[in-house]
């Protein structure tokens, strides 16, 4: 399965396959960014499964390097899927899902749903 671009309420979004590479590192986040960009997307969703362990370890400093280089694209990220268990064993986690999700650069939601409503507005 291939990355799709999908228009959600006028939003390109690029939506990732759930089989594929891990995301563990900058290299990895070019490489989306990279496919994003060619393809016209604002915003990048990747099945949370996509991601190596090391990104819901803070202290390892890939989600914020990973994040970062996003940003600096100017382009969204969204961890698509169920973050709970992470987000239960690490309290920094948590919060850092919570700031992410105040913001307009990176989200975590739980399906598409969720994301749908989210570029509502």
């Amino acid at each position: 399965m291939e990355n799709t671009l999908r228009t959600i309420h006028g939003v390109p979004v690029l939506m990732c396959a759930a089989k594929g590479g891990t995301i563990g590192d900058e290299r990895d986040a070019l490489d989306l960014i990279g496919d994003a960009t060619y393809q016209g997307a604002r915003w990048v969703a990747v099945p949370a499964g996509r991601f190596a362990e090391e990104f819901f370890r803070l202290r390892s400093r890939v989600a914020g390097d990973i994040v970062q280089k996003f940003a600096n694209y100017r382009l969204g990220l969204v961890v698509l899927g169920d973050v709970s268990a992470h987000t239960a064993a690490s309290p920094a986690l948590r919060d850092f899902v919570r700031e992410c999700n105040r913001g307009r650069q990176t989200w975590f939601v739980a399906d598409t749903e969720e994301l749908e409503e989210r570029l509502k507005t």
